[in-house]
């Protein structure tokens, strides 16, 4: 990747951090579940292995924790991380542990890196927080808000979203993964706004930008609607969604021993997911606005293929 990360080098006279160590370190954070960038450099500041990792001698000064943050902020772009995805990508091919007919999709939400109390009218014509201080006191008791009236100061990408009914409301983002069937990787990824439709609308944009005609889609029931459906089989693609009441597919569909196949195996998309809140960070954002969010969960899905691929390979076995 030398020739994406050249042009991140600074061109001023007081010398960065590479890039290369950036997107090491990175990789660590995700890895090893480090919260913070305060804990980060702290970790380098001790641990050998991770000096090792990331290319520094024993003897060398760790990063202030505030440098590195603003130095990360030239590494994470869409397109930064989305050539270090394909390239782990690239690896998985290579040892032909991709389906290239069968795949699955999900969605999940992000919470963003924005509080309730920044969310306020557009018009101005909200009631000011009460009490001073640096966390003033907000009432929203009584108070309807929505997407249309309301906005973020914080973070205006952000969007009021619940997962489902009875559900607390919060600031988000909707992460989409798209997975082969063969072995449970991420093979494409996208980031959007939280909509009620955004997880179809991604479902497509994904199907038609990695998958072929003839091939199959598993995803849950929230997929199962007569637009995907048609919109999916319009693209030459299968749709093996799960059923509702009143569900768009039918015996054509689920009379296959295909059907059933990928019904079960879109039960590994889960632990994508679950992999990239609990151990990745994916939980909550770690940046602000759209384009450094896709970058994030990007990054954090090509570290999970890596792990996936280290237990494919036992890789972690024979460390043991």
């Amino acid at each position: 990747m030398s020739a994406d990360l050249a042009p991140l080098y600074s061109r001023r006279s007081q010398p960065s951090i590479a890039p290369e160590r950036l997107l090491r370190v990175s990789l660590l954070q995700s890895l090893f579940t480090i919260r913070s960038e305060r804990q980060l450099v702290q970790h380098i500041e001790y641990n050998l292995l991770y000096r090792w990792f990331v290319g520094m001698n024993i003897d060398e000064a760790a990063w202030n924790h505030s440098t590195f943050s603003a130095n990360r902020d030239r590494l994470f772009s869409e397109n930064v991380a989305q050539r270090f995805f394909a390239q782990v990508l690239r690896i998985a091919k290579w040892q032909d542990l991709i389906s290239d007919g069968h795949f699955t999709v999900e969605g999940t939400q992000v919470e963003a890196r924005a509080s309730m109390k920044s969310f306020v009218k557009k018009d101005g014509s909200g009631t000011p927080p009460e009490g001073g201080g640096r966390n003033p006191t907000v009432d929203f008791k009584g108070e309807k808000r929505s997407n249309v009236t309301h906005y973020s100061t914080t973070d205006p990408d952000a969007r009021l979203y619940k997962k489902s009914e009875g559900d607390k409301s919060r600031m988000s983002y909707l992460s989409h993964a798209l997975m082969e069937n063969r072995n449970g990787l991420v093979v494409d990824a996208e980031t959007t706004l939280a909509t009620g439709t955004a997880e179809r609308d991604a479902a497509l944009v994904m199907a038609k930008r990695t998958m072929k005609p003839g091939s199959t889609l598993g995803a849950d029931k929230g997929y199962d609607t007569a637009g995907f459906v048609k919109d999916l089989r319009d693209l030459k693609m299968t749709p093996h969604v799960s059923q509702k009441k009143n569900s768009a597919i039918d015996s054509r569909t689920t009379r296959h021993a295909g059907y059933t196949v990928s019904l079960k195996k879109r039960k590994l998309v889960e632990e994508i997911f679950g992999w990239s809140k609990t151990i990745g960070g994916l939980r909550k954002a770690r940046f602000v606005g759209l384009a450094k969010v896709k970058a994030q969960t990007i990054f954090t899905f090509a570290a999970y293929n890596l792990t996936r691929m280290a237990t494919i390979f036992g890789w972690r076995l024979s460390a043991i």
